[in-house]
């Protein structure tokens, strides 16, 4: 089934999100849903990321260049799969990113977001462009009128 256009918008702004994530960083679902505009939308995020094809597809955006590997769950947790390689996969891609992953108390694999954590408050191509993020543009503004 094709996407909608509002649809198509999201996963591509998502995609173009994760393209900014530099190397040997991380971040969250949440995050990327928060720079996209849409911070309730985390689950959707990691939707997007699963159905990310290869470049064999001939796809705009694929899984060698939209870093995929670089979104974990807000737990610093590398997200369980279906597929059980799946963590393990990611969590070999982020090694070759110069991340290191630990392996957790109960098996689970784990970054420490104090090292490898990336939260900007916007996304380096809009601030390159001079936006704010919404809650700055009054800033200074105590709402009273002149």
């Amino acid at each position: 089934m094709p996407r909608s256009d509002e649809a198509q918008a999201f996963f591509n702004a998502v995609y173009r999100a994760v393209q900014e994530i530099p190397r040997g960083k991380v971040t969250t679902y949440g995050h990327i849903a928060k720079l996209v505009g849409t911070p309730q939308r985390a689950r959707q995020v990691g939707i997007c990321l699963k159905q990310l094809g290869s470049s064999q597809d001939n796809a705009r955006y694929n899984s060698e260049n939209v870093p995929w590997q670089r979104v974990i769950s807000a737990k610093g947790v590398i997200s369980p799969r279906s597929e059980p390689s799946g963590a393990a996969n990611q969590a070999v891609a982020l090694g070759h990113d110069g991340v290191t992953v630990t392996i957790g108390p109960l098996g689970e694999r784990m970054v420490d977001f104090a090292e490898y954590g990336w939260f900007p408050r916007i996304l380096p191509s809009e601030e390159a462009q001079g936006l704010v993020p919404s809650d700055e543009e009054d800033e200074g503004d105590d709402g009273e009128g002149a």
